[in-house]
């Protein structure tokens, strides 16, 4: 008998919090997550790919343990992103804005965390295309809720991939143009032909009859 293993998905944790960086990490592997974990919101975005041309340069300077981000994200697919939400310099609101309006991650799931239960902010994230609110300290109940959420985004992708399959060849099979204009042009010209003897003799007739009258 087979036993087939449940996919294991990867996870990006971002927390400026190294005490909340460990326990998320912790939670996340106990739940048979794969985990990466950074401490602010600029090198989640490295690491997801999102950072522009001068940011990468700047950060090229740093640590290799910084500036490898840019190349490892390109090996591991990242299936989830939590992130905490206060956070100096980029929030994780502002780090959800920016993965939302990328046309390439916008499916990937964004969970928000937070030690402060603001009803206010709390909508606010959530209309902007967060999928889920959880407050700290974050429990291991909790992950059960991020697997959901993940499937469904792989199921958008997956839409998203059919879409552009079936665009494709909806773009390959549709006529050229240019053969329609000539078919119809060539349809016109072979009905001029045929009705061109019949106004001829209709034209003759007439004049006849004329001369006779």
């Amino acid at each position: 008998m087979t036993i087939v293993a449940e996919p294991q998905f990867h996870v990006l944790a971002v927390d400026d919090s190294i005490i909340d960086r460990k326990l998320i990490e912790r939670l996340l592997k106990t739940s048979s997550f794969q985990v990466t974990t950074v401490d602010s919101g600029s090198k989640a975005l490295e690491f997801l790919g999102l950072v522009e041309q001068e940011e990468e340069e700047q950060q090229q300077q740093q640590t290799s343990s910084t500036s490898g981000l840019s190349s490892y994200h390109q090996e591991i697919e990242v299936n989830l992103v939590i992130t905490d939400y206060c956070m100096p310099g980029m929030t994780g609101y502002d780090l959800l804005k920016k993965i939302k309006e990328s046309s390439s991650l916008k499916n990937i799931p964004v969970i928000i965390m937070s030690s402060e239960n603001a009803p206010s902010r709390i909508s606010r994230c959530l209309e902007e295309g967060a999928d889920e609110f959880l407050l700290k300290p974050v429990k291991l109940s909790d992950m059960k809720k991020l697997r959901p959420h993940i499937l469904k985004g792989k199921c958008k992708d997956q839409q998203k991939q059919h879409q552009k399959i079936t665009c494709s060849i909806d773009i390959t099979a549709a006529p050229s143009p240019t053969l329609v204009a000539g078919s119809a042009s060539k349809r016109k010209s072979m009905e001029d032909d045929t009705l061109a003897p019949q106004r001829t003799r209709a034209r003759f007739s007439s004049e006849t009859l004329t001369v006779i009258i």
